[in-house]
């Protein structure tokens, strides 16, 4: 199959796995085959020992529009079993996403629209270009942007997700930003170059202690203070064990 024909291409740049969806002339819309070549190459670039960050994006103007028309059009005809393994295939890929154990950063430029901006919002850093539009417009048709609401109501408070997710209307990347939707905007003439530097510094961090803290970040989500403090120490104690902390004192100490 050749990279034209394909619905995701992966590369590797030095310590980057770099995912770009490939339907530009759909918009990079979301299928089942897109999201099936997603996971595997997720699973390809975190398995991998030299890879300390994932970099997601879309070819062509867009990042992602959301669910194609095929996939809108199967939605309408099929039995609820069906609708049920077809949304749990994208609950699927989200989790991947947070269970990763190295970052994984979304570049958005362009739109990212309905499960187009769950995607990119499940990522664990977005960023967007200055020209970038993000939304939930399932309302408008009648549909519940209901899997990614579990991401959005983590990343900005209740009053603007519920402003988000029922108004249906696009937002600016500056706006995304001031939402905390977004971790940082570039302009669009610089984006591809800014997008590298930030995701190349992630080569000057511990990757065993970037994958210990992405894993505590999100596993005291919903936990009592006391259970958050006693999962703290417990990977305190782990980080303490592991070469890279023991190098890094050792390098530390040596300085001192």
């Amino acid at each position: 199959m050749s990279d034209r024909t394909k619905t995701v291409l992966y590369t590797r740049e030095a310590s980057v796995g770099r995912i770009t969806l490939n339907r530009p002339e759909k918009r990079n819309a979301l299928n089942d085959e897109l999201i099936e070549a997603l996971k595997n190459s997720i699973v390809t670039a975190a398995s991998a020992e030299s890879t300390r960050v994932i970099l997601i994006s879309g070819a062509g103007k867009d990042f992602c529009s959301g669910a194609d028309l095929s996939a809108l059009r199967k939605i309408s005809q099929a039995s609820v079993a069906e609708n049920q393994a077809d949304a749990r295939s994208l609950m699927e890929l989200f989790l991947l996403i947070r269970r990763a154990p190295v970052p994984i950063v979304s570049a958005v430029r362009g739109k990212a629209l309905a499960g187009g901006c769950g995607l990119a919002s499940a990522c664990d850093v977005v960023l967007a270009s200055s020209d970038a539009q993000f939304g939930y417009p399932e309302v408008k048709i009648g549909f519940v942007p209901a899997i990614v609401t579990a991401i959005l109501r983590r990343n900005v408070s209740e009053k603007r997700a519920f402003e988000l997710i029922t108004r249906g209307e696009q937002i600016s990347a500056e706006e995304a930003k001031q939402a905390g939707l977004v971790n940082q905007v570039f302009p669009d003439e610089d984006f591809d170059a800014a997008v590298t530097a930030y995701v190349r510094a992630f080569e000057k961090v511990s990757k065993s202690a970037v994958a210990l803290t992405k894993t505590l970040l999100y596993q005291i989500d919903g936990m009592s203070f006391g259970e958050g403090l006693q999962t703290g120490v417990d990977v305190n104690v782990i980080a303490r064990m592991t070469a890279d902390c023991k190098k890094g004192l050792a390098r530390f100490l040596k300085k001192e």
